[in-house]
């Protein structure tokens, strides 16, 4: 068995640069790390290209040897352990990872959901991996993205939505209005979180609705509030104003999982 032991190593190279969006666009890949998300994507059959493993943790048993069958029919390939920490991104690798193909290869939109979230500008990595997990626990599998939402393969946002990555179809839109405006013609109503003006939003029936989620400073753009048919907000007996987008989404989400008595 061969094991990379340079850093100059065109493999070891290749994966390095995924760590920027510009090689994960040109690509069309991105890394999960950990013997978890590793797992996960066998499981879920992710589109995995190879696995890198470190040599000595495999030699220590860290990686459970029933995984170790299933990662051996992949394309494997081993280095050593000041290798895998040169391209690894957590203070503390668990010795393995995976390059997968990213799953935004069909654009078009499942129009037969009940609810599909959009998202505007959000930049926060954590934010989006939590909305992105948190779209997958009440059954959904797509986001519309706009081109100025941080990108979903970041690192950051592949460990924090624990998974959903390889379940909801990222849609990047290139003009999110123009994607909303082609979503209301497939008779959608866009439904905008707002702090002004709002209707609450334990009084709206989710059913073909697209909720858009603003920007964490911003809010939501001022062309796609003029586009919505309805606004909303989340009532608060406290003096904060506004929260967190992740948390306001969630708490939107499971309203109309209340409402559809999925539960």
């Amino acid at each position: 068995m061969n094991v990379i032991s340079s850093k100059d190593n065109e493999i070891v190279k290749s994966v390095k640069k995924l760590k920027e969006k510009k090689y994960r666009d040109l690509e069309n890949a991105y890394i999960v790390e950990g013997i978890k998300m590793v797992k996960e994507a066998i499981m879920e059959r992710a589109s995995i290209r190879q696995i890198i493993i470190c040599d000595d943790c495999e030699k220590s048993d860290n990686i459970p040897k029933e995984l170790m069958y299933e990662i051996a029919k992949y394309d494997c390939t081993y280095v050593t352990s000041k290798v895998f920490k040169y391209i690894s991104e957590v203070q503390t690798p668990q010795g393995v990872l995976a390059v997968i193909e990213k799953n935004n290869g069909i654009s078009d939109i499942n129009y037969n959901e009940d609810i599909i979230v959009a998202l505007d500008d959000i930049q926060d990595p954590g934010n989006l991996g939590t909305i992105l997990r948190t779209v997958d626990s009440v059954g959904l599998t797509q986001i519309l993205v706009s081109k100025g939402t941080a990108d979903c393969y970041n690192p950051k946002v592949v460990r924090s939505s624990m998974g959903a990555i390889y379940r909801v179809k990222v849609i990047e839109c290139g003009d999110l209005l123009e994607t909303l405006k082609e979503v209301k013609r497939n008779k959608f109503k866009i439904l905008v979180t707002s702090l002004g003006d709002s209707k609450n939003i334990y009084d709206m029936k989710y059913n073909k609705k697209v909720l858009v989620i603003g920007n964490e400073a911003n809010g939501v753009e001022e062309r796609i509030m003029n586009l919505a048919d309805e606004r909303i907000k989340i009532p608060m007996l406290g003096r904060t104003e506004s929260l967190n987008a992740a948390v306001a989404t969630g708490i939107i989400l499971y309203e109309y999982v209340r409402q559809k008595g999925k539960y």
